[in-house]
């Protein structure tokens, strides 16, 4: 028996998969690599335990490579990508199984909406917004009477009101 053979209860990776997957010469092996790390991977859990890796495929095709290789050495388990409809917050997590099965975490839900639909629902509010600014209901004089109200309450210096106030400049050249 060697040293490592069912000793680790839980493992987490960052980027390890895609280093192994990387190949800059002819001669490297991304299959082998993989296959080679998942079965030493799996040699060392003990049974019932779980390894889950952030992953950053570069192509779809990359992650299926990954998840293949996982499986043939014996993992059972899933992806889980938090975030899905997001560009910037999109997590993928390969969750991993030795032994025996268990059930894959659920994802977390999108970034914007409530619901875990795959398309992103259409909203007006920006131009109404937009129009809403251009024949806004307070007036200039208004508008700057309530934020000078608003520095006032937090402790700020501010000039007092005077019959000028919010009325535009006459031009000098």
């Amino acid at each position: 028996k060697q040293w490592y053979q069912r000793r680790v209860a839980i493992t987490a990776g960052i980027s390890v998969l895609q280093w192994l997957c990387n190949a800059d010469k002819v001669h490297h092996n991304p299959f082998r690599r993989l296959k080679r790390f998942f079965t030493l991977l799996y040699s060392s859990m003990r049974n019932g335990t779980r390894a889950v890796f952030q992953v950053y495929p570069e192509t779809p095709r990359q992650m299926e490579i990954i998840t293949e290789q996982a499986t043939r050495c014996g993992f059972t388990g899933g992806v889980v990508v938090d975030y899905p409809n997001s560009t910037k917050a999109k997590k993928i997590f390969l969750c991993l199984f030795a032994g025996g099965s268990g059930a894959v975490p659920q994802s977390l839900p999108p970034a914007y909406g409530s619901d875990n639909t795959s398309t992103v629902a259409y909203s007006n509010e920006r131009l109404t917004d937009r129009k809403r600014k251009r024949g806004s209901e307070m007036s200039k004089r208004e508008w700057i009477q309530n934020k000078k109200q608003k520095r006032r309450a937090q402790g700020r210096n501010v000039v007092s009101d005077s019959k000028y106030t919010g009325r535009k400049r006459k031009p000098k050249f």
